[in-house]
């Protein structure tokens, strides 16, 4: 099985929104998540976390601590190693771009009513890290 390393981003306003983002492309099109994607050869995650967070949603961040690890299933004998760390906005304007049609800060009660990636509430929930 080939393993792909990618890393996602928990990033948290002063409200405690968390930073969301509709997936435009697949795996799971449509889906909302955190920003976040494939570690680039060369790269290490907190270059990854603050590349991928950027080209997603248009805003700067320092990369902080691991807070979690999980591996899902690829579509082609894959397996994706995701490692998500916290993530503290600088600058930029919040925008959907690259591989997402949409992205926004969300509440708990907004996180929880959307259509989300798989296992994506369960994994934030076991992690302390929801909104909110």
């Amino acid at each position: 099985m080939e393993r792909v390393d990618c890393v996602g981003a928990l990033v948290y306003d002063a409200e405690r929104r968390l930073l969301v983002v509709k997936r435009a492309n697949e795996p799971e099109r449509g889906l909302w998540s955190i920003p976040g994607g494939r570690v680039e050869p060369g790269e290490d995650d907190p270059t990854a976390v603050a590349r991928e967070v950027a080209e997603e949603t248009g805003l700067t961040v320092e990369v902080g601590d691991l807070v979690g690890e999980v591996e899902r299933p690829g579509v082609r004998g894959q397996l994706y190693v995701i490692r998500d760390y916290e993530a503290t906005a600088v600058s930029g304007t919040l925008t959907a771009g690259d591989d997402a049609s949409d992205a926004r800060f969300v509440t708990r009660s907004e996180f929880l009513a959307l259509s989300t990636a798989t296992l994506l509430v369960s994994t934030l929930e076991q992690w302390n890290a929801l909104p909110g």
